[in-house]
């Protein structure tokens, strides 16, 4: 029995025929719907990673869902109620912070509102998220490793481009973004040149230099190349930006895998059997660069190498840490939808639904861990509803924040 990973017992049939319709996804919903609802009061936080604003997402989420759409006041309420258990007051120092921080907390104020149709809420909370912009712009600012994700830069621009398709409009302006994709760049060649990295461009998150989309290069490259406006004009950072990812491609290992951390290369790889194969570590993060990157360089090597991703997750992507998003079967289970959306190919929509199917399993309940969040977003079950709910809308769905398209 694999250590982090239940066998994938399922068929390899390329139809998208598993006797599943949309109802059955949505009864699902429902009922995990209802679990988190009742149980949203138990975080201390309120953050989007494991607190009460990834909670508040879910219910957007439903809200504004193709299936779900009927009911998008009653979801809308339900977030807006979420979001009162954990008032807090904006922290300056964490206005940057999307992931971890208040820049995703207002984020999702600002969508929430503007869905309800009260103008005036979504422009304050608004404002707030556009006072990260002067975190981000200095490259003396922030601490040395936040430049990722969850809590620096890279996580603050996902920020922008996820409000910018809500609101249908610029949120910060173009020489914002310009200036602080340039000072990512800036912090990842000093990095790069004083650790004599392999990499022109190279960060670490507390001292371990990452590769992954949790904390790593993979993300930030990630959302370098999703600003038109700084791509277009910048063409040393877009060539030292494709030398990161063909050196990152060359990592990729022959069962389609990328090493957790530079860290792990050479004779301190990790064995096969104890990979990690997770959104946060490992290909099923890592997948979304390599389309991004397909999308905007057309080069076929690139999709090859996302379909090497889906093929090692679709054999040990059931992961036993529980159905989440980070280190979860929904999580994994997104990558299959990335690559239905890329492809066109059902075979990916058919793993996609196999994946959700497993997570009711007498196999998967009994024998997975409880995550510590066991009802966020990115631990819990809020993210497992997203996902179970982006199958009945595959030519839509997208891994919250990630969007390639």
């Amino acid at each position: 029995m694999a250590k982090r990973y239940f066998n994938n017992i399922y068929s390899k049939s390329h139809e998208s025929d598993l006797g599943v319709n949309d109802k059955f996804w949505k009864d699902k919903v429902n009922s995990l719907m209802q679990l988190v609802d009742q149980n949203a009061s138990s975080s201390s936080k309120n953050t989007l990673y494991t607190g009460t604003t990834g909670i508040a997402y879910m219910f957007y989420h439903l809200a504004i869902s193709k299936e779900f759409k009927n009911n998008s006041s009653t979801y809308l309420n339900k977030a807006v109620k979420v979001l009162k258990i954990k008032e807090s007051s904006f922290n300056q120092k964490k206005s940057n912070q999307f992931i971890c921080g208040d820049a995703g907390v207002n984020a999702v104020n600002a969508a929430i509102f503007n869905q309800i149709g009260d103008t005036k809420m979504a422009e304050m909370y608004l404002k707030h998220f556009e006072k990260g912009v002067i975190i981000c712009k200095p490259i003396d600012s922030l601490k040395s490793g936040e430049d990722e994700l969850f809590v620096g830069r890279a996580g603050y621009l996902y920020g922008v481009l996820w409000l910018e398709k809500v609101f249908g409009k610029k949120i910060i302006p173009d020489q914002d973004v310009i200036d602080i994709c340039s000072t990512i760049i800036e912090s990842g060649r000093q990095y790069s040149k004083i650790n004599k990295s392999m990499f022109p461009l190279m960060y670490s998150y507390h001292s371990k230099e990452y590769l992954g989309a949790a904390h790593g290069l993979c993300t930030i490259l990630q959302v370098l190349i999703s600003f038109p406006c700084f791509i277009k004009n910048e063409q040393k950072a877009m060539q030292d930006i494709k030398k990161c990812i063909d050196i990152l491609i060359s990592l990729q290992t022959s069962t389609g895998n990328f090493p957790t951390k530079i860290q792990e290369l050479g004779s301190k790889q990790r064995p096969e059997y104890d990979e990690l194969v997770h959104w946060c570590h490992g290909a099923p993060g890592v997948v979304y660069l390599l389309a991004k990157a397909y999308l905007v360089f057309k080069e076929p090597s690139y999709l090859e190498c996302c379909l090497k991703c889906g093929d090692l997750v679709w054999t040990k992507g059931l992961l036993k840490k529980g159905p989440g998003l980070c280190h979860g079967i929904a999580g994994n289970g997104y990558v299959f939808l990335l690559l239905y959306r890329l492809t066109g190919d059902t075979k990916h929509l058919n793993r996609a639904e196999q994946f959700g199917k497993f997570i009711f399993t007498d196999e998967c309940i009994q024998g997975s861990r409880r995550p510590d969040n066991a009802y966020s977003l990115y631990e819990g079950l809020a993210g497992t509803v997203c996902y179970l709910s982006d199958l009945t809308q595959p030519d839509k769905a997208s891994f919250p924040f990630l969007d390639v398209f």
